[in-house]
């Protein structure tokens, strides 16, 4: 490397300005260059902080140009290890996209249609006899079986199953002439 000699190493080690400003001017270029080249997060920052290391070990520098490039490249391999294991133990960044995100909120759209499909269903319900209503609620909304219904009522299974054809046939009816409208 031109200009780059044990003098200057020495100069420098004696803390002459010119001389460090040089050594910083000839390595920085090389060591940002390896430090990208191994894909460091930050390359210019990692350089200054190989070069404020190399700074505080300038004084035991020992074979001269040299020495001081392998001391050089030696801190800038070690801080782009430190590099590498500070991000593995940071998770990734994962960018965000609505389309992922399964957290919702009703909108009130949705409020109100949800009271209003209730309300209709009341108002299904409400031209039925008790019996029927009380079946088609247990069975539509409670999801329980005809053994079960049968056994809340105390009815047997084929009054059960009678009381919930007649509702069907009643709610079909009822929709249908427009008694109860959906």
């Amino acid at each position: 490397m031109a200009g780059f000699s044990d003098d200057l190493v020495a100069a420098a080690q004696d803390g002459d300005r010119d001389a460090l400003r040089t050594v910083y001017e000839v390595l920085a270029p090389k060591v940002l260059g390896y430090l990208r080249a191994k894909g460091v997060r930050d390359p210019e920052a990692v350089t200054n902080d190989v070069f404020l290391a190399l700074l505080t070990h300038m004084d035991r520098v020992k074979g001269g140009a040299e020495g001081l490039r392998k001391l050089a490249f030696t801190i800038a391999h070690a801080r782009m290890v430190d590099d590498y294991r500070s991000r593995s133990r940071q998770p990734g960044a994962v960018s965000y996209d609505p389309a992922d995100d399964t957290r919702t909120v009703p909108s009130a759209e949705d409020d109100a249609d949800h009271v209003l499909a209730a309300a209709r269903v009341r108002a299904v319900l409400a031209v039925l006899p008790e019996d029927q209503r009380e079946v088609l609620t247990l069975r539509v909304v409670a999801d329980l079986s005809i053994e079960q219904i049968a056994a809340v009522m105390g009815r047997s299974q084929g009054a059960v199953k009678q009381l919930q054809r007649r509702g069907m046939i009643a709610v079909r009816q009822a929709l249908a002439d427009r008694h109860v409208t959906l």
